[in-house]
């Protein structure tokens, strides 16, 4: 009896020795697997994002310093007609309503003045058409008279940082810049998140990795509370 006791302890013990190994190997290739993953769509979501996150952080500084860096709007005025196909066009259209201009009056209104209306809607009534065309760093408005044809339009170029902090901001950039901005927010997502569990996974070597993440969030959040106008 002794010595199958002492039997199964000497074959147990052979057999724990081995059982914490294999553990240990199989944390380490499970660890192995999720660093190559994290690496993968961390450089992955940094090179799709990069220019626009780029872009965004210098027209951060420029919205925060607009009033010292806004330059003088260039605001060109015109005084034209409408050709007399496109006022018969005109003429034969509705006469109140929010409906696009038709396309003969729309590419006689673009060669004269350079607007491009497009499928914009027009504020119609019996007198004129009133157009509005607004841009990043720009605005432009058309007016037509119905019984003349005659045209007066106007339009304000506001520069290239007015053009930038309005692509910043998404305003009057249309579908596909609003789709892009999203796209980049989702990628810009990824790269903070998977930035944050590479960090986790390589901070026992790197003692400063969590005191720096803590600033990071402390800072902006004393701000917060202690410095703004709220």
């Amino acid at each position: 009896m002794a010595s199958n006791l002492s039997h199964n302890r000497s074959t147990a013990l052979p057999a724990a020795r081995t059982a914490k190994p294999l553990r240990a190997a199989g944390k380490t290739r499970s660890r192995q697997f999720w660093s190559k993953q994290l690496h993968t769509w961390h450089w992955i979501s940094a090179a799709v994002s990069l220019a626009g996150i780029l872009v965004f952080s210098v027209t951060g500084i420029t919205l925060n310093h607009a009033a010292s860096i806004g330059g003088e709007p260039q605001v060109r005025q015109i005084n034209d007609r409408l050709s007399p196909a496109a006022q018969t066009a005109l003429a034969g259209a509705r006469d109140s309503g929010l409906a696009p201009l038709p396309a003969r009056v729309a590419r006689d209104l673009e060669a004269v003045t350079g607007i491009a209306a497009g499928g914009r809607a027009a504020e119609w009534s019996a007198d004129e058409v009133y157009l509005t065309v607004p841009g990043p760093g720009r605005d432009a408005w058309a007016s037509i008279d119905r019984t003349t044809g005659r045209i007066e339009a106007e339009i304000t170029n506001r520069g290239a940082v007015s053009f930038l902090n309005d692509l910043h901001k998404g305003r009057n950039t249309g579908t596909a810049w609003f789709w892009f901005i999203d796209a980049l927010a989702v990628a810009a997502i990824i790269f903070t998140v998977t930035g944050l569990l590479l960090l986790q996974l390589h901070a026992r070597r790197r003692p400063s990795t969590w005191p720096l993440v803590g600033i990071g969030v402390a800072v902006p959040v004393v701000v917060i509370l202690f410095f703004l106008h709220l």
